[in-house]
């Protein structure tokens, strides 16, 4: 993540930087307000401000806002009274840090407040299938849509790609093109001159030369006007840009990501989105299925949004019950990951015990998940028993395995060799040879009628 700190370097100050360097910050630093606004104007992006307590941290919100700068503000200072520590939350800022500074409380307000703390955590083969293709492709320049519903992880994937991509030391920029209005729109993407509308009193750099070098995100980008779409052809044409008011184009090294929640072909039919913009950003499709679709990582991601926010909230980890486990399993999420992600935020915070139990885990709306009937149980019991069988061979050879299946098997058929062989889909005489071998080795082979019982072939 990209940090700026705004103040004084020096004493304690100086020492949380380096506690923020080593937990993997790219920091910068400006000495005063006015600074910190002119560097965003200009383009030098940031992921998080940290900003020391004594400066106007309002005043700096208030100016950030006005040039539609919106970066997350960590107060923090030596000393405050609780008073000067509570003003800061009022002013606007997420966190306050105490200095002298704790190495652990420093990584985890970084992780908490940034917005790029989201790893990839995939079990289920078809998100293993997509992860497959995404590093694939992550090397080259060529864009990239990514679609799927609403709360499926779109971004999560984004960033992904960029962190696999030859781009991962530049920046990742992302524009929800869905929560910009219109009219502020092309600015934010393009950036604007001094004097090109009324409140533009300065040049502003907009996202597309904030990630110069690196990579940019439109998010949702099927909610775009238009009129933009034709100038984003062009940007992604001709890599080169017009700012708002500008009278020469600027030149951009850029590889554009894309995400959507609609089918951007029914878009093209129904005339709101351009068929030769498509074309050029769905150079490769990465489309991640519904939750409900991938039973597989259901569990691995409340495990690890479980851990998450212990840690964000600083209570004990604790492991996810058995019943827990089946109810998390049998609900559908409509939500997706999102909804996930939520549900054990609260069951993080309402679970007593040594376990989060099925009655921490809640919906909106209080409710608890249900109960899957007998039939679901038996089908996710069976589910659960091959896995685990398929797992118990990793490491084994195939004539281990032949041995365990073979045992196995006259061992269900009470010893007897012509039923075993039949299931088997052996010969009796191949059946014998390989029984007589496992014998003259020392391994205990069922005997005919002897169930389980231990006899030479």
């Amino acid at each position: 993540m990209r940090l700026l700190v705004v103040g004084r370097l020096n004493g304690q100050l100086s020492v949380a930087v380096k506690m923020a360097m080593s937990a993997g910050a790219k920091v910068a630093h400006v000495e005063t307000i006015e600074a910190a606004t002119h560097a965003l104007r200009a383009g030098q992006g940031a992921d998080l401000l940290m900003v020391d307590y004594e400066l106007d941290i309002a005043g700096l919100i208030a100016a950030n806002e006005a040039e539609r700068i919106r970066v997350p503000v960590v107060a923090c200072g030596v000393n405050p009274t609780p008073e000067q520590a509570a003003a800061t939350i009022r002013a606007g800022a997420k966190e306050f840090i105490p200095l002298p500074p704790d190495v652990d409380l420093i990584a985890a307000v970084l992780a908490a407040v940034s917005d790029d703390n989201r790893p990839m955590v995939a079990r289920d083969p078809s998100m293993e299938h997509v992860i497959k293709l995404a590093d694939q492709v992550a090397q080259s320049d060529a864009s990239i849509l990514i679609t799927g519903e609403s709360g499926v992880g779109k971004e999560v994937m984004a960033r992904y790609v960029h962190t696999k991509s030859k781009r991962a030391s530049r920046p990742f920029i992302s524009v929800n093109c869905a929560a910009i209005p219109e009219n502020l729109l092309e600015s934010e993407l393009f950036g604007h001159e001094k004097g090109a509308f009324t409140g533009a009193v300065a040049r502003r750099i907009g996202k597309f030369e904030e990630a110069d070098g690196g990579t940019l995100l439109l998010d949702e980008i099927s909610e775009m006007d238009g009129r933009l779409q034709a100038k984003l052809l062009r940007a992604v044409q001709e890599r080169e840009i017009d700012r708002v008011g500008g009278n020469k184009p600027v030149k951009i090294n850029i590889r554009i990501l894309a995400t959507s929640n609609r089918d951007l072909v029914q878009a093209v039919k129904d005339g709101t989105f351009r068929e030769d913009l498509l074309y050029r950003l769905n150079v490769v499709n990465l489309r991640l299925p519904p939750l409900r679709e991938r039973p597989g990582d259901v569990v691995a991601l409340a495990e690890h949004f479980a851990k998450k926010y212990a840690a964000a909230n600083g209570v004990a980890d604790r492991p996810i019950s058995a019943e827990a486990r089946r109810r998390l399993s049998h609900h559908r999420w409509p939500g997706n990951v999102r909804e996930l992600e939520n549900a054990m935020h609260r069951a993080v915070l309402l679970a007593v015990g040594p376990e989060i139990d099925e009655l921490a885990i809640r919906l909106p709306d209080g409710q608890l998940l249900s109960a899957p009937d007998a039939g679901t149980r038996t089908a996710q019991a069976a589910s659960l028993s091959a896995e685990g069988v398929t797992r118990s061979f990793v490491g084994q050879t195939v004539a281990d395995v032949e041995q365990t299946l073979i045992i196995e098997t006259l061992g269900h058929c009470l010893g007897n060799r012509t039923h075993a062989a039949n299931i088997l889909g052996i010969s009796i005489r191949t059946l014998r040879n390989k029984l007589k071998e496992y014998s003259e080795s020392g391994i205990s082979v069922p005997a005919p009628q002897a169930g389980l019982g231990v006899s030479a072939a």
